[in-house]
């Protein structure tokens, strides 16, 4: 991976809102959500989602199907994938005992999606907010 595509993908992250959006989708897995409910989900005006979804597809870290009238968005795991591996392929210079911690959560990462009705933990963390 390109130098530039990392900062550019970690630049589009490193916004609350846009990182809320590419957590909730990676939780929606390659399915992807509608715009309406990723809106619904994270109590964000359509105008304002719709700028988050623009930086978030520019750094080419989520994709978006026209299906009917919706138009559903999703992670681009590839480009996800590369970028945690950009951050990660020289981790500790080979001594596996110091990147203990990032094998374990890498360990405890699922791809179960979540149970019919599981909240979305930053939806209730918008809640208390408001």
């Amino acid at each position: 991976m390109e130098l530039s595509d990392a900062i550019r993908r970690l630049s589009a992250l490193a916004q609350e809102s846009r990182l809320a959006v590419f957590r909730l989708l990676v939780k929606a897995g390659p399915e992807g959500r509608a715009a309406g409910e990723i809106a619904r989900a994270l109590f964000t005006p359509a105008n304002t989602l719709s700028a988050q979804l623009l930086v978030l597809a520019n750094a080419g870290l989520i994709r978006a199907r026209r299906e009917g009238r919706s138009i559903i968005y999703a992670i681009n795991f590839d480009a996800m994938g590369e970028l945690l591996v950009f951050l990660t392929e020289d981790c500790c210079g080979g001594r596996a005992e110091m990147c203990a911690l990032l094998a374990q959560a890498t360990s405890r990462a699922t791809c179960t999606p979540p149970k019919t009705g599981e909240r979305h933990e930053t939806s209730a963390r918008a809640r208390r907010r408001r």
